[in-house]
Order: C-alpha cells, then structure tokens, then sequence
C-alpha cells in the first residue's frame, strides 16, 4: 500500500490575495469520506481559504481531527500528510479487521451469491446477517474498535485541546436523550471522535461522563448551528458525502435501506438549511435587524452522481484503491468549486438554499 507523502504543489494564484475565512461543516458516511479528504486536499493546496472552524460528525469528525493536528504541527503541507496517513491507516485496519468475515467463510458466502440479487455482495451479506441477528454487545462482547488504536496513534489531542488551529465542533447523539451533543475545546478527545463515528449496529455505545452516544449523523450531519453561534466566519462550506438527489425509486431491499438511511441521515441539514432560508428572508424584508440575527453564507461541494452510483456496502470498503479513486473525485470537485465560487466567500451564498435543500 502507498505510504508515500502526498504530493506538494506550487500555491496557485490564489494564494496571491489574502485568504478568505471560511468555516467547514463536513459529513459522515463510512470510507466514503475519503471524498471529503480529497476536497480538503484540494483546499489547503490551493491556499485560497483560510479555516475559521469545522464542525464535523463521524466520518467528517476523523477527516476534521486529522486537519487540525496536521496543520498545528506543520501547517497546510502538514495537514495533508496527516489526512494521508489517516486514510492509509484505514485502509491497513480494514484488511486487519477481526470485525470482517475469515477468508473461508468469505469464500462459502461467494458461493452462495448466485441465489441473491446483485446488489448483494458477500460483504453485504456478512453485514446484513451480523447487524440483523445480533446486536454488537453480542458479536462483538469485547467491544473492539479499529479506529481507536487509529486515532490515539495519529493524532495529539493534549495539544489540540490547548493550541488547536481553529474552532473544532464534533457532533454525537445521547442515546438516552436523543439530543445532539457537541464536543468543543477540552472535549474534544479519541472517545469524542469515537462517539461521533459510532453506528450503534456495528459498535457498543461510547461513554463519555456516564452519559452514552451513538453516531452523530442521527441529529447533525453535520450540524450547522455551532457554526451560527460562534464568534467565527459568517461563511460555511458543506461537504457532502450523502447524496441529496437519487434519481429513480428503488425496488430491491439493499436499495430501499440505502436510500432511508440517505435521507434520515440528511435530514437534520435539511431541517437547518430551513430555518438559515427562513431568517434570511425575513433580514431581506427588512423584519430582522441583521445584528440580532447573523446572515449566513452558505457554499457547497458535494457530486451525487458519484455518491448515488456507490453501493451501500462500499461505506465500509476500506480498499486503499477505492479510497483513492474518492479521494481524486472529491479533489476534483473541489477545484471545480474553487474556479467558479471562491470570489463569492464572504460576499454571497454560492447555493441557492430554497433549490437545492428545500
């Protein structure tokens, strides 16, 4: 597997003018965040943007955490080597995982493939049976987790908790409570960014204070409103790993459960893009003093015809050449972003709120 530093380029011209500030809200969705470490990549070689804060959830949380630490300890260069080594360690945990079916077993479920339909890989099958039957306090009672040795190694959270580069928001869900709960600051530890990845049929639930948390995703992915309340830029970046738009309705029952999970887990986004829309009209009419109520500028990089063709499974293939091939699709997205909608930060929404999300 790769394990070579990314490549470092020659800022663009860009660079030349003072980087706008912008925040970042960063989704989660499985190894399909290597999309996401494409556009940050893009980001920071470019140089054109200067990160106020991230607010991040699950997959986002890792991508976030990896951002900070890199450029704290070696600045934009730094970063990207760091979200390099994150996804490389990934990728090393998945052909490790003792959560993963043994190669004999994998090779009884191929066998048995032919009598399902297509969209059900032996993977799927293995996931579908281990979620379904039996709960993770069962299937895996000594509750291991491949991406806590991953993030107590890479990342130096004493640090990032004195000295962090900017703002940092990780969202995870109470399980008793419902309600999201936002780690910041001295919160932000490996069991917060656990807690914020943590998909309650493949893990037992995070503990953190005598209160316990599922994935983020359920009530903030990302959540928008840490971004509003903060003393930070008035712009915010999303970046979707969830497709918005599926064309066609799906039949099989792989494709139906996708598609909710799609939707529940946008769900919260769509609730808070209302509400932005819905205090903005009412600053353009002239019914709230902007100074009560801050005017949001919102952009986004997202590609649902690349996010729509992935399967379901594939938010747990930890392949190092799928994540790459991600990886180059979301650098790609994000320079297209970057040429037409970089002159708009700190002027106007590149996204019309009411079109896209409403």
């Amino acid at each position: 597997m790769p394990r070579s530093s990314p490549v470092t380029r020659k800022p663009t011209a860009t660079v030349m003018a003072k980087p706008k500030a912008i925040n970042l809200a960063l989704q989660g969705g499985g190894s399909h965040g290597a999309f996401t470490w494409g556009v940050l990549d893009a980001l920071l070689a470019d140089g054109g943007l200067h990160i106020d804060a991230v607010s991040a959830t699950s997959a986002g949380s890792l991508n976030a955490v990896a951002l900070a630490d890199g450029l704290r300890r070696g600045g934009p260069d730094g970063a990207r080597q760091a979200l390099h080594e994150l996804w490389s360690a990934v990728a090393q945990a998945g052909r490790v995982n003792p959560l993963l079916p043994a190669p004999w077993l994998e090779t009884f479920m191929h066998g048995l493939s032919h009598a399902l339909p297509p969209e059900w890989s032996p993977l799927q099958m293995w996931a579908s049976a281990m979620t379904q039957l039996l709960s993770p306090y069962q299937f895996n009672p000594l509750n291991i987790n491949p991406l806590r040795a991953i993030v107590q190694s890479q990342f130096d959270f004493d640090a990032l908790q004195q000295d962090a580069p900017f703002k940092l928001f990780l969202s995870a869900t109470n399980v008793e409570t419902g309600k999201i709960r936002v780690f910041t600051g001295s919160g932000i530890t490996p069991d917060a960014v656990l807690a914020s990845a943590c998909l309650p049929t493949l893990f037992q639930a995070v503990e953190i204070e005598g209160e316990f948390f599922w994935d983020g995703g359920f009530m903030g992915n990302p959540a928008i409103f840490p971004l509003i309340y903060a003393d930070v830029a008035a712009d915010v970046l999303i970046v979707h790993v969830n497709p918005v738009l599926r064309k066609g309705v799906p039949r099989s029952a792989a494709e139906i459960a996708n598609r909710v999970n799609e939707i529940s887990f946008n769900s919260s986004l769509m609730r808070e893009m209302r509400a932005i829309a819905f205090v903005t009209g009412l600053i353009d009419r002239g019914r709230l003093d902007p100074h009560d109520a801050r005017r949001m500028r919102i952009h986004s990089v997202r590609c649902d015809a690349l996010m729509a063709a992935q399967g379901v499974t594939t938010k747990m293939d930890t392949d190092w050449a799928f994540l790459c091939r991600l990886r180059d699709a979301g650098r790609a997205q994000a320079q297209a972003w970057l040429a037409q909608h970089l002159d708009e930060v700190g002027q106007q929404s590149s996204v019309d709120i009411r079109a896209e999300f409403l």
